[in-house]
């Protein structure tokens, strides 16, 4: 049986070809890697805010118009100040600042239905990176409450 000659020009075409798939496939995993510890950060801070809105909002209330007028039939009021004060604390005593370093928050207060919404985030050191993307992700999530007077 004779062998057949193949052209010179197609020495190495498979080795490209396996080369570049595997890259590809890499930067797939590097994407799909990076993409769930984001997914579980964003998770993980999902579950500080809602505590530090409830936090907030609970020790928020001022309190005051039940020594004045009695409790009132609809929300109590909340001040900024002490919103901001109570979650920095809620924050510092469930050990978010140390699980999530650099963790940042913010606060709003919506005086007019006593909500409170906090908005946290922190930064991510992804695990895998794509050449070219950054190393780096800024994760938050927002949660919020409003204190209601229970009869």
């Amino acid at each position: 049986m004779r062998r057949r000659d193949r052209g010179h020009g197609e020495d190495g075409q498979a080795t490209v070809l396996i080369v570049g798939l595997a890259f590809v496939l890499a930067m797939a995993v590097a994407l799909v890697v990076d993409a769930s510890a984001a997914y579980l950060q964003r998770q993980g801070l999902d579950t500080v805010a809602d505590g530090a809105a409830l936090r907030g909002a609970d020790l928020g209330a001022t309190g005051r118009e039940v020594y004045t007028s009695g409790v009132p039939r609809d929300r109590l009021d909340v001040t900024a100040a002490a919103v901001r004060s109570s979650v920095h604390d809620y924050l510092a005593s469930s050990g978010a600042y140390a699980k999530y370093p650099g963790l940042s928050f913010t606060v709003d207060v919506d005086p007019a239905t006593s909500t409170v919404t906090v908005h946290v985030a922190a930064p991510l050191d992804l695990p895998l990176t794509v050449p070219g993307s950054p190393g780096t992700a800024s994760i938050g999530a927002t949660g919020s409450a409003i204190v209601v007077p229970q009869r």
